[in-house]
């Protein structure tokens, strides 16, 4: 049996947040190759209303996610993930084609404004914590070569054998990524306040049609968890 655990010093900074969960048991087939980069470019284009700002740190969802990043120890440079997603809308630069659970997710983040991220569960060892940290988790980021490990005080998720996620929701680990032939998912979209709480119901709602319609599977389930719901068996 594995956990997601919501740890009390999350709640000691955002006291107020929640998280939507997705778990997805035993993909069998992938039946949306080809088929999602509609509904990616639909979203590119509707993620243009989150950038009213012609000064894009004034833009609220940005100044948001920037005020949450000051409350914990961050990288370098660290930002979450729907800015880095925003970013590139404002460059023109849409967000392209991965692979179809990377595609959905994407999607969902930019027509709905929240940052969101997936990893294998298979590749998650024991109980999967979100967490401040006291540091040295090791860390592989996706797309480097080299240990990268958390600082102390970081907010990180992680497992028995290092951080899975740094920053929050900054970036995913290579150890624990999304591959074709990921059979077991765990997704998670944060929001950090009520502000968007009607957002990332229909952002949950949104990634299991399109789950049950471009995946073939076993099971899949949506959770919310709040600091009454803090943990739920994820595997």
């Amino acid at each position: 049996m594995k956990r997601f655990i919501i740890d009390k010093s999350f709640w000691n900074i955002f006291p107020n947040a929640k998280l939507g969960i997705v778990i997805i048991n035993n993909i069998i087939n992938d039946l949306g190759k080809g088929k999602t980069n509609a509904i990616l470019k639909k979203a590119n284009r509707e993620a243009e209303k989150y950038l009213e700002s012609s000064i894009f740190s004034e833009n609220p969802i940005v100044k948001s996610w920037r005020e949450a990043f000051s409350k914990f120890k961050t990288k370098k440079g660290a930002r979450c993930s729907i800015e880095a997603l925003l970013k590139r809308i404002e460059k023109q630069n849409p967000v392209k084609e991965i692979n179809t659970i990377v595609d959905i997710y994407n999607s969902a983040s930019l027509f709905y404004g929240l940052p969101c991220g997936a990893e294998d569960i298979d590749s998650i060892n024991g109980d999967l914590t979100l967490t401040i940290t006291e540091g040295g988790d090791d860390f592989l980021p996706i797309g480097e070569e080299e240990n990268d490990p958390t600082l102390q005080n970081e907010l990180c998720y992680k497992d028995n054998i290092g951080a899975v996620c740094r920053c929050f929701n900054w970036r995913d680990g290579k150890r624990t990524m999304i591959q074709q032939n990921t059979k077991n998912v765990f997704l998670v979209m944060e929001i950090v306040d009520d502000s968007k709480f009607e957002d990332l119901k229909n952002a949950l709602q949104f990634l299991k049609e399109n789950y049950s319609k471009y995946l073939k599977f076993d099971k899949i389930e949506t959770h919310l968890l709040s600091k009454e719901n803090p943990e739920i068996i994820i595997y």
